[in-house]
């Protein structure tokens, strides 16, 4: 199935702290990327997958399909994605896939994205209770993930890009930064996120139709 990833590949991008701008010289190469399966394969009971992990350390993707159902839902890190600005490979596919990335933001990015920092919030706070340790690399994705839901809701456009706050994100990750410093700054976020729920400019759904066109352009363009 690795053939799938490495010769219908229609967007691959490099994510994680490279692309958020938090790496160090010996970070990890985070790869993430789309591909479109033959049209034909999907006639046969046997579908293609709908995910594959590799060929590369790292590297996971996603049929276009399954990626487009994750990004109408508003799925942090699927949407990442389609912001990243490391682009290793892209086809025509792909740029019909960027240039429609704005269909995929609705206000439900409201509750993904305060979703996903709740729970991780929740789960760094309950493992302090358990064991009095603190995992501090989580804590500082919380703080992120706060910052770049309030910044979709306000502009319309996926924050991936955080080195402004490096060496505060940083000092989070690095446990420099006392606990209850941190807290007071989710919920200072928090509240962030709540404003700019109330007044974005975001639809209420995402564009389903622009979607499905594109989905069936692509369809029909890998018929043969």
């Amino acid at each position: 199935m690795s053939d799938l990833v490495e010769r219908r590949t229609v967007l691959a991008v490099v994510v994680g702290s490279r692309a958020y701008g938090l790496h160090g010289p010996d970070s990890d190469y985070d790869r993430r990327g789309v591909y479109a399966a033959p049209t034909r394969a999907f006639w046969h009971l046997d579908k293609p997958p709908t995910h594959l992990d590799g060929p590369a350390v790292e590297q996971f993707s996603w049929e276009f399909e399954r990626f487009c159902v994750l990004a109408l839902q508003g799925n942090p890190t699927v949407l990442e994605v389609l912001w990243s600005p490391l682009i290793e490979t892209i086809t025509a596919d792909g740029e019909e896939l960027l240039a429609a990335r704005r269909a995929f933001l609705s206000r439900r990015v409201a509750e993904t994205y305060g979703g996903y920092a709740r729970d991780q919030l929740n789960r760094v706070a309950a493992r302090r209770e358990r064991t009095g340790e603190t995992n501090h690399k989580q804590a500082m994705h919380m703080i992120r993930l706060l910052v770049a839901g309030a910044h979709v809701l306000r502009t319309g456009e996926v924050l991936v890009d955080v080195r402004h706050l490096r060496d505060r994100l940083l000092a989070v990750r690095r446990g420099e930064l006392e606990w209850d410093a941190v807290t007071a700054w989710a919920a200072d976020l928090f509240a962030e996120l709540a404003d700019a729920a109330a007044t974005t400019a975001l639809p209420v759904q995402p564009d389903r139709e622009a979607v499905d066109r594109l989905l069936v352009a692509v369809r029909e363009r890998n018929l043969s």
